[in-house]
């Protein structure tokens, strides 16, 4: 039976998986869990042991606001117990943990999470010196790491383990969990009020659907225009072929992206280390699995077609398009190249397909480059533009001062 990559490997219950190795060698910091493990698939490993000590001291501090503490924790043993099966199907590499430290692993770290998200949005109270808290290194860390697709626990075994410890605050898990990232990765009120309608697999694919379009459907395409169905120019190309910039006002989503009358108008993207690292393993999770809409790998791939180069990365900063708090321009345009490497694309079935076709249909139009070449060429600045201005003028003066020349030459005054 092969245990690298399980029998059920592709099925649709099968969504935590080992981040193929060609992703790996690109970028490996993005992919291994830098300060916790959660799961088994980095489970005991030395450098993770110091967050592991403090599980079972939120473990204790959860279980300690129950009337009857060691009646909850058998509840919570019993309720994963019964899931065990379905859980071990979710990874697609299978583990030789026994049937009761696989349990234990999963209630230890579920208990962690649940009471992790409660202390940090104030829903318990928390010991105001707590080093988890108090420590400002500590959080952003541990939030890089619970997004990341090697270090996820299904999210019915979250769903479950908080409906046993419910803190009867009519909240859901799914609104908590969203709240707990919004300090990294905002999501207004408007999405978190929708946030039980979210199907996440696990707390990656959560966050991850909190972006996406609710409307899944294919949109409909004329095959007659496949001609301009190919990569995206880089911006720097598009804009000098008179194609517009400007961001676009959507708090909810930075894939809401569109393209009308010339003007490619798109969300504001607050790119720093953080939401890097969501997106290389929200790629990863759509390469790997194969039931989901590829949003996040179209979207990154269409900014890749965008930032060619450092030039393009520090157009789109100045359109106010990238929000720049990861590096330089270069940092960026490499972030951006290397995204896409060995990752599967299929532009036909993209959600920015039409999009991409369009912009790319007006950009290969002769009259709007030509336009455009003349305007780059002739009015670039303000004083190239006067000295055309008088030009212009200048050869308006001439051409009246030799029509009077000529209506004298031809109809000669009355005093001749």
């Amino acid at each position: 039976m092969p245990k690298l990559l399980s029998e059920t490997a592709g099925s649709s219950s099968c969504c935590i998986f080992r981040v193929p190795q060609s992703l790996v060698e690109i970028n490996e910091k993005a992919y291994k869990p830098r300060i916790v493990s959660i799961g088994p698939y980095h489970h005991g490993q030395e450098h993770l042991m110091m967050i592991e000590e403090h599980k079972w001291r939120f473990l204790r501090h959860v279980l300690s606001r129950k009337q009857d503490p060691s009646g909850t924790l058998s509840l919570c043993f019993r309720a994963v117990a019964n899931l065990e099966m379905n859980i071990r199907e979710c990874y697609s590499e299978t583990n030789e943990f026994t049937s009761h430290d696989f349990v234990e692993m999963m209630v230890l770290d579920g208990c962690f999470i649940i009471e992790l998200f409660c202390k940090f949005t104030r829903l318990v109270d928390k010991d105001p010196n707590d080093p988890i808290f108090k420590m400002n290194w500590i959080i952003p860390f541990l939030m890089r790491d619970l997004l990341k697709l090697e270090n996820q626990i299904p999210f019915r075994v979250l769903q479950s383990l908080f409906d046993i410890l419910a803190l009867n605050s009519g909240i859901s898990f799914a609104w908590l969990t969203l709240k707990f990232f919004s300090y990294m990765l905002e999501r207004p009120a408007s999405v978190l009020d929708k946030a039980s309608t979210f199907d996440g697999k696990h707390l990656l694919d959560l966050v991850r659907l909190s972006f996406c379009p609710t409307d899944n459907r294919e949109r409909p395409r004329d095959e007659r225009r496949d001609t301009f169905l190919r990569f995206i120019q880089p911006a720097e190309k598009l804009h000098r072929a008179g194609i517009k910039f400007k961001t676009r006002n959507n708090k909810e989503s930075f894939l809401d992206v569109k393209f009308t009358n010339g003007v490619l108008r798109i969300p504001p993207l607050p790119m720093d280390d953080f939401i890097s690292s969501f997106f290389l393993n929200c790629v990863a999770f759509e390469q790997c699995y194969g039931h989901c809409p590829k949003y996040i790998t179209d979207y990154t791939t269409f900014l890749g077609g965008l930032i060619h180069t450092p030039t393009d990365a520090g157009f789109l900063s100045d359109h106010k398009i990238i929000e720049n708090f990861f590096g330089t321009d270069e940092e960026v345009a490499c972030f951006f190249t290397n995204v896409g490497k060995d990752v599967a694309f299929e532009i036909r079935r993209s959600y920015l397909s039409k999009l991409i076709e369009d912009v790319n249909e007006y950009y290969w139009n002769d009259w709007h480059v030509r336009w455009a070449s003349l305007r780059h060429k002739y009015f670039d600045s303000p004083w190239s533009g006067i000295s055309v201005l008088a030009a212009i003028f200048l050869l308006i003066l001439t051409t009246i001062q030799a029509a009077f020349a000529v209506i004298s030459y031809i109809r000669p005054s009355n005093n001749n």
